[in-house]
């Protein structure tokens, strides 16, 4: 009976089966949300990252406390709007993964759902990091203003984006972040399709998505925290790779596993839930008339 369900409904909504007047505008605003209500935790993990052992923030509710009331609650969104233009490189993920999983749908042998969406996570993310980069840096250099001046920290570097994304060490943490994005995006779907093989068929298929979301941001943040802690002090001082490493190595030893992890297990484990609860949610309501009646809630 179960497997019948299955074969009778629509189990991944393609691009081309939603309206597209709803779904544009309905992802832009769930990104805004999103990203307004996370950016405190993005702003906190990139301060403790950058700072030499614990120069002036003991942890995550350490650095919560201190910005709130060094530098007021805005302290806690210095660099949003330049970190919201981030939502053009959402926008460009999004459209070039919908539209790589139809055409290798269309033009491929591939039926498997979990490799398709890899192929195409990984196509996205090469897309969207283009847009990404040079305003990352922006907004990370914004986010280390207002620290306090006797803080042990070294300033940050004046500001050249154009160069800065185009240099080697740039060019790896982009590459780094692709590598990241494509590993997410396969377990996250390989826990979806390991609950949704043990659950009941009338379990809906937005919940199973949402379960599996936290946990593939859990498991990513836990392997690739050492990476985004290189990512963050790259871009902020504009040292080098190789340099980069060495020093943290000596300032961090093993903790380097655990430096902003908190901080940055919040954001992951909540982005990830909100952001699939909302663009499976914005899915089902986009979709053309003829494809309700086949989709799995």
């Amino acid at each position: 009976m179960a497997a019948s369900y299955e074969v009778d409904n629509i189990q991944v909504i393609e691009l081309h089966m939603m309206n597209k007047t709803k779904y544009y505008p309905l992802t832009l605003i769930s990104g805004f949300t999103i990203r307004s209500t996370l950016y405190p935790f993005s702003l906190i993990k990139t301060r403790i990252q950058v700072q030499k052992k614990k120069a002036l923030y003991n942890g995550t509710f350490d650095a919560f406390s201190k910005i709130t009331r060094n530098e007021g609650f805005r302290g806690l969104y210095k660099g949003f709007w330049i970190s919201n233009m981030l939502i053009v490189s959402q926008m460009t993920y999004i459209t070039t993964y919908e539209n790589v999983r139809r055409y290798l749908a269309d033009h491929t042998q591939l039926t498997n759902n979990k490799i398709r969406s890899f192929i195409a996570g990984g196509c996205a993310s090469i897309s969207a990091q283009t847009f990404v980069v040079p305003i990352d840096i922006i907004s990370q250099h914004l986010m280390m203003l207002g620290r306090s001046s006797g803080s042990a920290e070294p300033k940050t570097a004046s500001l050249d984006p154009l160069k800065l994304s185009l240099t080697s060490d740039n060019l790896k943490t982009r590459l780094g972040a692709t590598k990241e994005i494509i590993q997410a995006v396969y377990r996250q779907h390989g826990v979806r399709d390991s609950l949704a093989s043990i659950s009941p068929a009338f379990v809906p298929r937005l919940v199973l998505q949402c379960i599996a979301a936290p946990i593939g941001g859990v498991t990513t943040a836990l392997i690739t925290n050492p990476m985004d802690i290189v990512r963050a002090r790259i871009q902020v001082e504009q040292t080098r790779f190789g340099v980069t490493v060495t020093q943290l190595w000596e300032e961090e030893r093993w903790r380097i596993f655990m430096k902003g992890l908190s901080a940055r297990l919040v954001q992951s484990v909540t982005f990830s839930f909100f952001i699939v609860l909302g663009y499976e949610t914005i899915k089902r309501w986009s979709l053309l008339d003829e494809y309700k009646s086949s989709v799995r809630w």
